[in-house]
C-alpha cells in the first residue's frame, strides 16, 4: 500500500486513547501498553498514517490475556474513522464508523459459483449482476471478479457478454488482489462471505454483503435497494463491525526425513501466506469409528484431552454457526474471545468454554490415540492430522470489516430473530378476572 493509506478509515478515538488497545505481537508488553510506544517504522500501534499494513509474519506474540490489536486499515483506501470524543480504550460498537479519505476506485464482486438457487437471481443479469457492474462503471470504478464467474455458464447470456470485456479477473491461490481492491460486494449467503474472507490473508477491504442465499445471518443487505445503499457507503459514513478472525498454523512432521517442517495452508508459488479463519476450526475423528483423542494446550500448558467426536475452536462470529449447534452460547462479534466447544464429548461435565482472545491454543494428537484426526477451516482445506503434527490457533491481527445495515448491535439481534428465530414463541395470555381469584 502506498501513501493512499492515509486516506483510509480510522477508528473513532481521541489523542489520549487508542480504540482497540489489545496487546498484539508488535508490543513488548514490558512497559505502559501501546500508547506512545515506537514500533518498527510506526509511532503508534494503530496509527492510520503508517506506510503499509504490517505483515503478520513480522509480528512477535507475547503473553497477554487480550487479543491482538486489530489492523484498522482495510485494503488500499479504507480505515476506521477516528472519534475525537471517545474516552473508552475499547470502542463502543455502536460508534464504529467507516469513511473514505479518498474515493474508492476499485470493487471486487463475489458471487457463489454454479448454484442453482442463486442462478435464479444471477441468470437474470439485468436484475442483479449487470446493474451492479454498470453502477460501479458509472462511478469510474474498476470491477474485479473471479475468473470462475466469467466461465460460469449460468450467466453466459448476451447482457453479460456485453460487459465481460470490461471486467478484471483473478484466480484464487494464484493472484494476490489484496492491494488492488478498495471495496468488496458479496452476492450470496453466509458461505459467500466466508469465501471472500479466505481470499485475503492479511488486511481485508470493507465488505458489503447482500442476501441472496438461504440463511443470510452475516448478509444484512437486501439487493432490492442496492443502488442507494452502495451510494451511501461510497459517498459517506457507514456503520461497520470488525469480525475477528483466527490465524491458524499447521506443523506436520516430515516422516520421510524424520524432521519437522511447517506446512503453509495457502501457498502462491514460493510465497507462504497465513491462513485466516472467520468462523471456526474443526478437529474431528474423520471416517474412523473410534473417538477422537486430542490434547489441548493453552499458552503452552496442557489443559485437557478431548475425547469425543471432536472439538470446535470458533470466533464470536462463528459462535452462531457450528458451535451453537453443538451447544455453545452465542457471542456478539465485538466481544474479544475464542470459544472452545466439544463435539459429543465422552464426558457429561465437558461443557463449552470461552477463553480470552489473547491466548495461543495448540492442538495435537494424543500419544495414546487409536486413530488420526481431521481438521478443516471454515469448512475448507480439510486435511489429516497424524502423530507429531500440531495445529496452532491465535486471534488474527486482521479482522474482517463488515458494513452494517443499521449498526453492529441491532443487526446482530435482527439476525438472531429473523434467521435463528431466537426466543420466538407464542406469548402467554393474561389471566382473566375469574382466574385471578383462584
Amino acid at each position: 500500500m502506498e501513501d493512499s493509506v492515509e486516506s483510509k478509515l480510522t477508528l473513532k478515538s481521541d489523542a489520549s486513547s487508542e480504540p482497540f488497545l489489545y496487546c498484539c505481537s508488535a508490543c513488548d508488553c514490558s512497559e505502559e501498553p501501546l500508547r506512545g510506544k515506537v514500533f518498527r517504522n510506526r509511532t503508534k500501534a494503530r496509527s492510520m498514517s503508517m506506510p503499509s499494513a504490517p505483515s503478520s509474519a513480522k509480528f512477535r506474540r507475547t503473553q497477554s490475556l487480550h487479543g491482538p490489536s486489530p489492523v484498522t486499515t482495510f485494503g488500499p483506501k479504507a480505515c476506521m474513522l477516528k472519534n475525537p470524543k471517545a474516552v473508552m480504550h475499547i470502542q463502543d460498537p455502536a460508534s464504529q464508523r467507516l469513511t473514505w479519505n479518498k474515493p474508492p476506485k476499485s470493487v471486487l464482486i463475489i458471487k457463489k459459483i454454479r448454484d442453482a438457487s442463486l442462478s435464479v437471481h444471477i441468470c437474470c443479469v439485468d436484475i442483479v449482476f449487470v446493474p451492479c457492474f454498470n453502477g460501479f462503471q458509472q462511478k469510474n470504478m474498476i470491477v474485479y471478479v473471479e475468473r470462475k464467474v466469467i466461465e460460469d455458464p449460468a450467466i453466459a447470456n448476451e447482457s453479460f457478454v456485453s460487459i465481460k470485456k470490461n471486467i478484471c479477473t483473478f484466480r484464487e491461490d494464484y493472484d494476490d488482489i489484496s492491494n488492488c481492491v478498495d471495496f468488496i460486494i458479496c452476492l450470496g449467503g453466509d458461505g459467500t462471505l466466508l469465501y471472500a474472507s479466505s481470499l485475503f490473508q492479511e488486511s481485508v477491504s470493507p465488505v458489503m454483503a447482500f442476501h441472496l442465499g438461504s440463511l443470510g445471518f452475516l448478509t444484512p443487505f437486501n439487493f432490492d435497494t442496492y443502488q442507494s445503499q452502495v451510494t451511501q457507503v461510497i459517498e459517506g459514513n457507514a456503520a461497520i463491525i470488525l469480525r475477528s478472525r483466527l490465524e491458524v498454523k499447521v506443523v506436520k512432521e516430515n516422516r520421510e526425513k524424520g524432521s519437522v517442517e511447517e506446512i503453509s495452508l495457502v501457498t502462491n508459488g514460493d510465497k507462504t501466506m497465513q491462513y485466516q479463519v472467520l468462523n471456526e476450526v474443526v478437529v474431528d475423528r474423520g471416517p474412523s469409528s473410534y473417538l477422537s483423542n486430542v490434547d489441548l494446550f493453552l499458552d503452552g500448558h496442557l489443559i485437557t484431552t478431548v475425547q469425543g467426536d471432536g472439538v470446535i475452536v470458533s470466533t464470536p462470529t462463528g459462535s452462531t454457526a457450528y458451535a451453537v449447534a453443538a451447544g455453545a452460547s452465542m457471542i456478539h462479534p465485538n466481544v474479544p474471545a475464542i470459544m472452545i466447544t466439544p463435539i459429543c464429548p465422552h464426558s457429561l461435565s465437558f461443557r463449552p468454554i470461552v477463553v480470552p482472545a489473547g491466548i495461543e491454543l495448540k492442538i495435537t494428537l494424543s500419544c495414546d490415540a487409536r486413530n488420526t484426526a481431521w481438521v478443516s477451516f471454515d469448512g475448507r482445506k480439510r486435511q489429516e492430522i497424524a502423530y507429531g503434527d500440531s495445529i496452532t490457533i491465535t486471534t488474527s491481527c486482521f479482522p474482517l470489516p463488515s458494513i452494517c445495515f443499521r449498526d453492529p448491535v441491532n443487526d446482530w439481534f435482527e439476525s438472531l430473530a429473523q434467521c435463528l428465530h431466537w426466543n420466538v414463541r407464542k406469548k402467554q395470555s393474561h389471566l382473566s378476572s375469574e382466574e385471578e381469584e383462584f
